[in-house]
């Protein structure tokens, strides 16, 4: 049975488009901050992360659901809270951003922990595209942390995109 929960809303400020995508998860907010900023458990879910994941520092990704691949580096960490990363796709395809933000704020209490994923400085007409995406990836991590495999990226996005379509419609 699919699904056609949307987590997200699409919107733009100064001409860039942002998609930003809430969630709840039924785990503490350690365990929330750890799936997303330890390597190892990283490569369960979202794709492979190496390099120096310090504020300031670089770092390489690979991504399993959309097979992107570039570099990195860590803006904010304010541990169990707020993670700021400016990433850069190696091999930008033509429309999109040479460099895109996305900022994960965390808050929690007890055995609920909710997430707000923002990715910042992209094409407005590329919002529906990117709003399955990072659908996708939250929907990774809900998965991983249930103990689920990960569902199949492209029939996924498939699901999700027209209704992100619809919802970018009203974004200028």
């Amino acid at each position: 049975m699919t699904s056609t929960r949307i987590l997200g809303s699409l919107r733009s400020s100064d001409g860039q488009g942002i998609v930003r995508i809430e969630d709840s998860y039924a785990t503490d907010i350690e365990e929330l901050w750890s799936a997303l900023t330890e390597p190892r458990r990283l490569a369960h879910w979202m794709g492979e992360v190496e390099g120096d994941l310090r504020v300031g520092g670089e770092f390489r990704f690979r991504f399993f659901a959309s097979g992107s691949e570039g570099t990195g580096r860590v803006e904010v960490c304010e541990p169990s809270r707020r993670l700021m990363l400016t990433m850069r796709d190696g091999d930008p395809q033509p429309g999109q951003p040479d460099e895109e933000v996305i900022e994960v704020t965390l808050t929690g209490g007890g055995s609920q922990t909710s997430l707000v994923w923002e990715t910042r400085g992209l094409p407005v007409n590329l919002l529906a595209a990117y709003g399955a995406g990072v659908q996708i990836h939250v929907e990774d991590l809900a998965a991983y942390l249930a103990g689920r495999e990960r569902r199949d990226a492209a029939a996924r996005w498939a699901e999700l995109e027209p209704t992100y379509r619809d919802l970018a419609a009203n974004v200028g």
